[in-house]
């Protein structure tokens, strides 16, 4: 009996491969990045673990998240972003 494929995908942080429903995905809206917490925003996507070690391990590779997206973002946009999730991230916990 054959299995049903699981997509895997790499965290941007840390760089594991985890299944993609182990990750939050994040996407392009308006030219800046938005939390996808459905997973069917449009466009190219990237994935990153929901832990704060990959959220801070991100904010150091400058610039791995507009590469990953292919926009062209501003580094404070990045940042911000970023901060934001590590923000929010930490509310939970």
């Amino acid at each position: 009996m054959r299995t049903k494929h699981a997509p895997i995908r790499t965290c941007l942080g840390c760089g594991r491969k985890l299944g993609k429903g182990e990750l939050v995905r994040i996407g392009v809206k308006n030219a800046m990045p938005v939390l996808d917490e459905s997973g069917r925003l449009h466009g190219r996507g990237a994935y990153i673990c929901p832990r704060s070690e990959c959220i801070n391990l991100l904010l150091r590779k400058k610039g791995r998240l507009s590469h990953a997206l292919r926009i062209s973002l501003p580094r404070e946009a990045e940042e911000g972003f970023l901060k934001g999730l590590l923000r929010e991230k930490k509310g939970e916990d």
